[in-house]
Protein backbone atom coordinates (compact mmCIF):
# COMPACT_ATOMS: atom_id res chain seq x y z
CA UNK A 1 0.00 0.00 0.00
CA UNK A 2 2.78 2.34 0.98
CA UNK A 3 4.66 1.58 -2.21
CA UNK A 4 1.53 2.26 -4.27
CA UNK A 5 1.05 5.66 -2.64
CA UNK A 6 4.62 6.54 -3.40
CA UNK A 7 4.21 5.65 -7.09
CA UNK A 8 0.94 7.58 -7.27
CA UNK A 9 2.55 10.61 -5.68
CA UNK A 10 5.47 10.42 -8.09
CA UNK A 11 3.12 10.22 -11.07
CA UNK A 12 1.05 13.10 -9.69
CA UNK A 13 4.15 15.25 -9.22
CA UNK A 14 5.39 14.35 -12.69
CA UNK A 15 2.08 15.25 -14.32
CA UNK A 16 1.91 18.40 -12.24
CA UNK A 17 5.39 19.35 -13.32
CA UNK A 18 4.51 18.73 -16.96
CA UNK A 19 1.34 20.83 -16.58
CA UNK A 20 3.27 23.65 -14.96
CA UNK A 21 5.91 23.48 -17.69
CA UNK A 22 3.45 23.64 -20.55
CA UNK A 23 1.29 26.15 -18.72
CA UNK A 24 4.27 28.41 -18.19
CA UNK A 25 5.34 27.92 -21.79
CA UNK A 26 1.82 28.80 -23.02
CA UNK A 27 1.76 31.89 -20.81
CA UNK A 28 5.25 32.90 -21.83
CA UNK A 29 4.50 32.60 -25.56
CA UNK A 30 1.07 34.23 -25.44
CA UNK A 31 0.86 36.68 -22.56
CA UNK A 32 4.29 37.48 -21.16
CA UNK A 33 5.70 40.83 -22.26
CA UNK A 34 7.37 40.67 -25.66
CA UNK A 35 7.65 44.42 -26.20
CA UNK A 36 10.38 46.33 -24.46
CA UNK A 37 9.97 49.76 -26.06
CA UNK A 38 6.88 51.34 -27.61
CA UNK A 39 7.01 51.44 -31.40
CA UNK A 40 4.86 51.87 -34.50
CA UNK A 41 4.23 48.99 -36.90
CA UNK A 42 2.76 49.65 -40.34
CA UNK A 43 0.97 46.78 -42.10
CA UNK A 44 0.12 47.66 -45.72
CA UNK A 45 -3.04 46.49 -47.49
CA UNK A 46 -1.10 44.22 -49.86
CA UNK A 47 0.87 42.55 -47.06
CA UNK A 48 1.39 38.81 -46.65
CA UNK A 49 2.55 36.95 -43.59
CA UNK A 50 6.21 37.51 -44.38
CA UNK A 51 5.54 41.24 -44.79
CA UNK A 52 3.99 41.27 -41.31
CA UNK A 53 6.97 39.44 -39.84
CA UNK A 54 9.37 41.87 -41.56
CA UNK A 55 7.41 44.82 -40.17
CA UNK A 56 7.47 43.39 -36.65
CA UNK A 57 11.15 42.47 -36.80
CA UNK A 58 13.08 44.48 -34.22
CA UNK A 59 9.89 45.60 -32.48
CA UNK A 60 9.51 42.44 -30.34
CA UNK A 61 12.09 40.70 -28.14
CA UNK A 62 11.32 37.14 -29.24
CA UNK A 63 10.50 36.86 -32.96
CA UNK A 64 10.23 33.08 -32.85
CA UNK A 65 7.57 33.20 -30.12
CA UNK A 66 5.65 35.94 -31.95
CA UNK A 67 5.70 33.98 -35.21
CA UNK A 68 4.48 30.80 -33.48
CA UNK A 69 1.57 32.57 -31.80
CA UNK A 70 0.71 34.44 -35.01
CA UNK A 71 0.48 31.17 -36.95
CA UNK A 72 -1.53 29.48 -34.21
CA UNK A 73 -4.03 32.34 -34.38
CA UNK A 74 -4.12 32.30 -38.21
CA UNK A 75 -2.63 35.75 -38.63
CA UNK A 76 -1.10 34.44 -41.83
CA UNK A 77 -4.63 34.09 -43.23
CA UNK A 78 -6.52 36.99 -41.69
CA UNK A 79 -5.38 40.47 -40.62
CA UNK A 80 -6.21 44.14 -41.12
CA UNK A 81 -3.87 46.68 -42.64
CA UNK A 82 -3.11 49.63 -40.43
CA UNK A 83 -0.86 51.60 -38.14
CA UNK A 84 -0.43 49.72 -34.88
CA UNK A 85 1.18 50.86 -31.65
CA UNK A 86 3.17 48.12 -29.93
CA UNK A 87 3.11 49.29 -26.32
CA UNK A 88 5.64 48.31 -23.69
CA UNK A 89 4.62 45.16 -21.85
CA UNK A 90 2.25 43.76 -24.49
CA UNK A 91 2.32 40.01 -25.10
CA UNK A 92 2.12 38.14 -28.39
CA UNK A 93 -1.56 37.25 -28.03
CA UNK A 94 -2.47 40.92 -27.56
CA UNK A 95 -0.33 41.95 -30.52
CA UNK A 96 -1.80 39.35 -32.84
CA UNK A 97 -5.38 39.95 -31.72
CA UNK A 98 -4.89 43.68 -32.26
CA UNK A 99 -3.91 43.17 -35.91
CA UNK A 100 -6.62 40.60 -36.52
CA UNK A 101 -9.28 42.96 -35.13
CA UNK A 102 -7.87 45.99 -36.97
CA UNK A 103 -7.50 48.01 -33.76
CA UNK A 104 -5.08 50.46 -35.30
CA UNK A 105 -4.25 53.84 -33.79
CA UNK A 106 -5.06 57.15 -35.47
CA UNK A 107 -2.28 59.60 -36.23
CA UNK A 108 -2.30 63.38 -35.75
CA UNK A 109 -2.40 65.60 -38.83
CA UNK A 110 -1.78 69.33 -38.54
CA UNK A 111 -3.25 71.36 -41.39
CA UNK A 112 -1.48 74.74 -41.53
CA UNK A 113 -1.67 77.76 -43.85
CA UNK A 114 -0.43 75.88 -46.91
CA UNK A 115 -0.14 78.01 -50.03
CA UNK A 116 -1.90 75.39 -52.09
CA UNK A 117 -3.64 72.04 -51.75
CA UNK A 118 -0.69 70.20 -53.28
CA UNK A 119 1.63 71.35 -50.50
CA UNK A 120 -0.91 70.07 -47.99
CA UNK A 121 -1.23 66.73 -49.77
CA UNK A 122 2.54 66.31 -49.79
CA UNK A 123 2.64 66.66 -46.01
CA UNK A 124 -0.48 64.58 -45.34
CA UNK A 125 0.64 61.68 -47.54
CA UNK A 126 3.71 61.18 -45.35
CA UNK A 127 1.36 59.80 -42.70
CA UNK A 128 -0.93 57.71 -44.89
CA UNK A 129 -0.65 54.50 -46.86
CA UNK A 130 -1.75 56.29 -50.04
CA UNK A 131 1.04 58.28 -51.70
CA UNK A 132 0.75 61.94 -52.71
CA UNK A 133 0.14 61.15 -56.40
CA UNK A 134 -2.84 58.96 -55.51
CA UNK A 135 -4.16 61.72 -53.24
CA UNK A 136 -3.82 64.34 -55.97
CA UNK A 137 -5.51 62.16 -58.58
CA UNK A 138 -8.41 61.38 -56.26
CA UNK A 139 -8.86 65.00 -55.19
CA UNK A 140 -8.70 66.12 -58.82
CA UNK A 141 -11.50 63.66 -59.59
CA UNK A 142 -13.57 64.97 -56.66
CA UNK A 143 -13.04 68.54 -57.85
CA UNK A 144 -14.23 67.68 -61.36
CA UNK A 145 -17.33 66.01 -59.91
CA UNK A 146 -18.10 69.34 -58.26
CA UNK A 147 -17.63 71.22 -61.51
CA UNK A 148 -14.26 72.62 -60.42
CA UNK A 149 -11.00 72.63 -62.34
CA UNK A 150 -8.73 70.63 -60.03
CA UNK A 151 -7.76 69.89 -56.43
CA UNK A 152 -6.53 73.45 -55.88
CA UNK A 153 -10.13 74.64 -56.20
CA UNK A 154 -10.99 72.56 -53.12
CA UNK A 155 -8.88 74.83 -50.89
CA UNK A 156 -11.97 76.42 -49.34
CA UNK A 157 -13.01 73.09 -47.84
CA UNK A 158 -9.94 72.83 -45.61
CA UNK A 159 -9.48 74.65 -42.33
CA UNK A 160 -6.32 75.12 -40.29
CA UNK A 161 -6.54 72.80 -37.29
CA UNK A 162 -5.31 69.49 -35.88
CA UNK A 163 -7.09 66.36 -37.09
CA UNK A 164 -6.83 62.62 -36.51
CA UNK A 165 -6.92 60.00 -39.27
CA UNK A 166 -6.03 56.38 -39.70
CA UNK A 167 -2.94 55.53 -41.73
CA UNK A 168 -5.19 53.58 -44.12
CA UNK A 169 -7.55 56.53 -44.77
CA UNK A 170 -8.48 56.82 -48.44
CA UNK A 171 -8.27 60.22 -50.18
CA UNK A 172 -12.05 60.09 -50.62
CA UNK A 173 -12.67 59.52 -46.89
CA UNK A 174 -10.05 62.12 -46.04
CA UNK A 175 -11.85 64.78 -48.09
CA UNK A 176 -15.26 63.67 -46.85
CA UNK A 177 -14.26 64.61 -43.29
CA UNK A 178 -13.44 68.14 -44.40
CA UNK A 179 -16.51 68.44 -46.58
CA UNK A 180 -18.71 67.50 -43.62
CA UNK A 181 -16.93 70.10 -41.48
CA UNK A 182 -17.35 72.69 -44.24
CA UNK A 183 -21.08 72.02 -44.55
CA UNK A 184 -21.51 72.17 -40.79
CA UNK A 185 -19.59 75.46 -40.60
CA UNK A 186 -21.67 77.16 -43.29
CA UNK A 187 -24.91 77.22 -41.34
CA UNK A 188 -27.85 79.50 -42.12
CA UNK A 189 -26.54 82.28 -39.89
CA UNK A 190 -23.20 82.47 -41.69
CA UNK A 191 -24.86 82.22 -45.09
CA UNK A 192 -27.07 85.19 -44.17
CA UNK A 193 -24.02 87.25 -43.16
CA UNK A 194 -22.27 86.28 -46.38
CA UNK A 195 -25.28 87.41 -48.42
CA UNK A 196 -25.44 90.70 -46.51
CA UNK A 197 -21.80 91.38 -47.37
CA UNK A 198 -22.59 90.93 -51.05
CA UNK A 199 -19.55 88.75 -51.58
CA UNK A 200 -19.22 85.35 -53.21
CA UNK A 201 -18.02 82.41 -51.14
CA UNK A 202 -14.68 82.52 -52.93
CA UNK A 203 -14.29 86.25 -52.20
CA UNK A 204 -15.00 85.62 -48.52
CA UNK A 205 -12.26 82.98 -48.43
CA UNK A 206 -9.84 85.16 -50.39
CA UNK A 207 -10.30 87.99 -47.89
CA UNK A 208 -10.13 85.54 -44.97
CA UNK A 209 -6.80 84.22 -46.22
CA UNK A 210 -5.43 87.78 -46.43
CA UNK A 211 -6.73 88.47 -42.91
CA UNK A 212 -5.06 85.31 -41.63
CA UNK A 213 -1.70 86.17 -43.19
CA UNK A 214 -1.78 89.82 -42.13
CA UNK A 215 -2.76 88.94 -38.56
CA UNK A 216 -0.25 86.12 -38.26
CA UNK A 217 -3.13 83.87 -37.23
CA UNK A 218 -3.80 85.91 -34.06
CA UNK A 219 -7.56 86.40 -33.65
CA UNK A 220 -7.48 89.68 -31.69
CA UNK A 221 -6.78 91.83 -34.77
CA UNK A 222 -8.65 89.82 -37.37
CA UNK A 223 -11.95 91.72 -37.33
CA UNK A 224 -10.15 95.07 -37.49
CA UNK A 225 -8.07 93.94 -40.48
CA UNK A 226 -11.14 92.48 -42.20
CA UNK A 227 -12.96 95.79 -41.77
CA UNK A 228 -10.00 97.68 -43.23
CA UNK A 229 -9.87 95.59 -46.38
CA UNK A 230 -13.62 95.77 -46.82
CA UNK A 231 -13.34 99.58 -46.54
CA UNK A 232 -10.71 99.62 -49.28
CA UNK A 233 -12.74 97.26 -51.43
CA UNK A 234 -15.94 99.31 -51.16
CA UNK A 235 -14.05 102.54 -51.88
CA UNK A 236 -12.66 101.02 -55.07
CA UNK A 237 -9.10 101.14 -53.70
CA UNK A 238 -6.54 98.46 -54.37
CA UNK A 239 -6.19 96.17 -51.36
CA UNK A 240 -2.38 96.43 -51.47
CA UNK A 241 -1.72 93.45 -49.23
CA UNK A 242 1.90 92.30 -49.01
CA UNK A 243 0.97 88.62 -48.47
CA UNK A 244 -0.76 88.59 -51.86
CA UNK A 245 2.50 89.68 -53.50
CA UNK A 246 4.42 86.98 -51.67
CA UNK A 247 1.84 84.40 -52.70
CA UNK A 248 1.83 85.55 -56.33
CA UNK A 249 5.61 85.26 -56.63
CA UNK A 250 5.81 81.96 -54.76
CA UNK A 251 2.96 80.51 -56.81
CA UNK A 252 4.59 81.47 -60.08
CA UNK A 253 7.88 79.93 -58.97
CA UNK A 254 6.14 76.81 -57.67
CA UNK A 255 6.99 77.82 -54.09
CA UNK A 256 10.68 77.09 -54.68
CA UNK A 257 12.02 80.62 -54.01
CA UNK A 258 10.12 81.93 -50.98
CA UNK A 259 10.62 85.60 -50.13
CA UNK A 260 10.45 87.05 -46.61
CA UNK A 261 10.29 90.76 -47.31
CA UNK A 262 8.33 92.55 -50.03
CA UNK A 263 10.49 95.03 -51.94
CA UNK A 264 9.34 97.67 -54.42
CA UNK A 265 10.48 95.49 -57.32
CA UNK A 266 8.09 92.77 -56.17
CA UNK A 267 5.07 95.09 -56.34
CA UNK A 268 5.19 95.05 -60.14
CA UNK A 269 4.96 91.25 -60.38
CA UNK A 270 2.29 90.40 -62.95
CA UNK A 271 -0.30 88.15 -61.35
CA UNK A 272 -4.06 88.30 -60.77
CA UNK A 273 -3.27 87.70 -57.09
CA UNK A 274 -1.06 90.79 -56.77
CA UNK A 275 -3.33 93.33 -55.08
CA UNK A 276 -0.82 96.12 -55.72
CA UNK A 277 -1.40 95.76 -59.47
CA UNK A 278 -5.04 94.73 -59.51
CA UNK A 279 -8.17 96.22 -58.03
CA UNK A 280 -10.72 94.14 -56.19
CA UNK A 281 -10.42 90.84 -54.35
CA UNK A 282 -8.01 88.15 -55.65
CA UNK A 283 -9.54 85.26 -57.64
CA UNK A 284 -9.08 82.86 -54.72
CA UNK A 285 -7.55 82.38 -51.27
CA UNK A 286 -3.80 82.76 -50.96
CA UNK A 287 -3.60 80.01 -48.34
CA UNK A 288 -5.60 77.48 -46.42
CA UNK A 289 -7.24 79.57 -43.71
CA UNK A 290 -8.92 79.01 -40.37
CA UNK A 291 -12.49 79.39 -39.13
CA UNK A 292 -11.65 82.52 -37.11
CA UNK A 293 -10.48 84.35 -40.24
CA UNK A 294 -13.65 83.50 -42.15
CA UNK A 295 -15.75 84.59 -39.18
CA UNK A 296 -13.72 87.81 -38.98
CA UNK A 297 -14.76 88.66 -42.54
CA UNK A 298 -18.39 87.79 -41.84
CA UNK A 299 -18.31 89.88 -38.64
CA UNK A 300 -15.87 92.59 -39.72
CA UNK A 301 -15.35 95.54 -37.40
CA UNK A 302 -16.98 98.83 -38.46
CA UNK A 303 -14.42 101.66 -38.58
CA UNK A 304 -12.89 104.13 -41.05
CA UNK A 305 -9.37 102.63 -41.25
CA UNK A 306 -7.93 102.20 -44.73
CA UNK A 307 -4.21 101.93 -43.88
CA UNK A 308 -2.21 99.54 -41.74
CA UNK A 309 1.48 99.05 -41.09
CA UNK A 310 3.37 96.61 -38.91
CA UNK A 311 3.98 98.03 -35.45
CA UNK A 312 7.70 97.83 -34.50
CA UNK A 313 6.80 98.60 -30.89
CA UNK A 314 4.40 95.65 -30.67
CA UNK A 315 5.71 92.87 -32.87
CA UNK A 316 3.06 90.86 -34.67
CA UNK A 317 0.54 93.69 -34.48
CA UNK A 318 -0.31 96.74 -36.57
CA UNK A 319 -0.90 100.46 -36.47
CA UNK A 320 -4.19 101.41 -38.11
CA UNK A 321 -5.21 104.79 -39.47
CA UNK A 322 -7.46 106.59 -41.96
CA UNK A 323 -4.78 109.22 -42.60
CA UNK A 324 -2.29 108.77 -45.43
CA UNK A 325 0.12 111.08 -43.62
CA UNK A 326 0.04 108.98 -40.45
CA UNK A 327 0.37 105.82 -42.51
CA UNK A 328 3.46 107.14 -44.27
CA UNK A 329 5.11 107.73 -40.90
CA UNK A 330 4.02 104.30 -39.61
CA UNK A 331 5.46 102.61 -42.71
CA UNK A 332 8.68 104.61 -42.35
CA UNK A 333 9.04 103.50 -38.72
CA UNK A 334 8.67 99.86 -39.69
CA UNK A 335 11.08 100.09 -42.64
CA UNK A 336 13.63 101.63 -40.31
CA UNK A 337 13.15 98.76 -37.84
CA UNK A 338 13.70 96.19 -40.65
CA UNK A 339 16.80 97.94 -41.95
CA UNK A 340 18.34 98.17 -38.49
CA UNK A 341 18.06 94.39 -38.22
CA UNK A 342 19.20 93.76 -41.80
CA UNK A 343 15.98 91.88 -42.60
CA UNK A 344 15.74 91.42 -46.36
Amino acid sequence: MKKGCTIFMAIFLLLGGIAVYFGYRFYDENYASNVENESVVLIPSNANFQTILDSVQGKVKNMEAFSAVAKSKNLDQFFHAGRYIFKEGMGNADLVNMMKAGNQTEDTFRIIDFGNVYQMVGRVARKTEADSLHFVNELNAIAKQKGLKDAEDLKNYFFIDTYRFYWTVSPKDFFQKFESQYNEFWNEERKAKEQKLGLTRNQVYALASIVYKESGGKPDEMKTIAGLYLNRYHKGMKLQSDPTVIYAINKDTNFTTPIKRVLYKHLAHASPYNTYRNEGIPPGPICVTDKSSVDAVLNAEKHDYIFMAADPDKLGYHRFTASDKEHAQNAKDYQKWLNERNIK
